[in-house]
């Protein structure tokens, strides 16, 4: 989940510090440790306040953590077998849970992503909007992917995948399958006419352990939410217009479609509150609120994308990458004192262009071709708008005062 948040290594966003690598050295790192395997989370909510209509319990407070689950080195080729629901609370609403998933399930795909500065995994799930294999999931399920891969459920295939394009405020990303023909795709419905009371399933990749989809039956219970989802490191997004639902969302199952009672995608899978646990051995245990894109938001931002249309949110392709990595949170001593806003340098990208340029670390960064670097987040969204190979020239506190330098901009993972 996202998937925004905290640390911002080397000019992205949105992935939190895991082991020395990221702690800047001026020696060589260790041997990394074997990857570890994550359920992309689902995003979790801080504080969800009803724009719209709203009944049963409000979502509560909770932190949320990607899911640690078994590491695999094994082929990810599967065969279609009918859903079971494994870890899942009973279902809340009417609904034939499983009849509704096998309508959509072919239609799915497992996504698996490597985050290689951040030497982990992680997984979520995506839907199949074209049989050439042009899939919808959420943005922070690719958020810091430097590799993605994706099962199709419907023919057990795994395919390489690359980001067409993404919309960080609103969570909502395209991949591509290369090479990918004849997919099952999913029935797609509007989000329109959703009610409260409604029934719904939501299905996804839950725990991230691939395999056949998971389904949590649930009804819809809010419309027009606003909520604060959170990250583990304690930054968070704020995201606006989603479907409140009782089902029991976890994570891995981020990206996955809400569908409806006849069987039609109407929402994307997107935050939960902190009403399941995981135990010991991966199970989920409880229920909670969980909360949805609208299908229609969804699909309008994909058509976007998949027209190549960039906007002050949308970016098209892959991601440029400066070097540095910025604290979210910026304490004042010494050059950091000396700058009103900016984003401080607490580490760099070996190799980077932010390296080759001279910059170091406490160095602080005040703009992007005269545009203002008032914090952090505002150098990650300014560099959303650029793309690999863009020449930039970035304002730098130094220790011999304010200087600008010219960086070509590589190419960094997702965002």
């Amino acid at each position: 989940m996202t998937e925004p948040y905290g640390t911002q290594p080397y000019g992205y966003p949105q992935m939190p510090e895991q082991g020395g690598y990221y702690g800047y050295q001026y020696q060589p790192p260790p041997p990394p440790p074997p990857p570890k395997r994550t359920g992309r989370t689902v995003l979790t909510v801080v504080l969800a306040v009803a724009a719209g209509i709203a009944l049963g319990a409000a979502a509560g407070n909770y932190i949320p953590t990607l899911l640690k689950g078994q590491a695999s080195n094994q082929p990810s080729v599967q065969t279609y077998v009918p859903p079971t629901q494994p870890g899942r609370t009973a279902p809340q609403s009417p609904a034939d849970t499983s009849g509704v998933a096998a309508k959509i399930d072919p239609a799915l795909v497992d996504i698996n992503t490597t985050l290689g500065f951040q030497q982990a995994q992680a997984a979520g799930t995506g839907i199949v909007l074209s049989s050439n294999g042009l899939v919808l999931t959420n943005n922070h399920v690719i958020n810091g992917a430097t590799q993605i891969s994706a099962v199709d459920i419907g023919n057990g295939k795994t395919y390489t995948a690359t980001v067409v394009g993404y919309d960080r405020s609103h969570d909502v990303a395209v991949i591509q399958l290369q090479n990918a023909s004849g997919l099952a795709t999913a029935p797609i419905g509007s989000s329109a006419g959703v009610a409260v009371g409604d029934s719904i399933v939501g299905i996804g990749n839950a725990g991230g352990v691939g395999g056949a989809p998971s389904v949590a039956g649930g009804t819809v219970t809010g419309l027009s939410q606003s909520i604060t989802a959170s990250s583990d490191d304690g930054t968070s997004e704020q995201l606006t217009g989603l479907i409140q639902v009782a089902a029991d969302i976890q994570p891995g199952d981020s990206g996955g479609p809400l569908v409806n009672a006849n069987g039609q995608v109407i929402g994307m899978d997107t935050a939960a509150s902190q009403g399941f646990q995981m135990d010991r051995g991966g199970q989920a245990t409880g229920s909670g609120q969980g909360f949805a894109i609208p299908i229609d938001q969804a699909i309008s931002i994909q058509k976007q994308i998949s027209a190549h249309q960039a906007s002050a949110t949308v970016h098209i392709g892959d991601s440029a990458l400066l070097g540095v990595q910025v604290p979210a949170a910026q304490n004042s001593r010494g050059r950091r004192a000396q700058a009103t806003n900016g984003a401080v340098v607490s580490g760099l990208l070996s190799g980077s262009p932010a390296e080759a340029a001279g910059i170091v670390v406490g160095d602080v960064v005040t703009s992007i071709n005269g545009q203002a670097v008032d914090s952090p987040n505002t150098l990650t969204n300014l560099l959303t708008t650029f793309h690999p190979g863009d020449r930039v020239t970035v304002g730098v506190l130094t220790v011999n005062g304010q200087q600008s330098v010219t960086v070509t901009l590589a190419k960094g993972p997702a965002q």
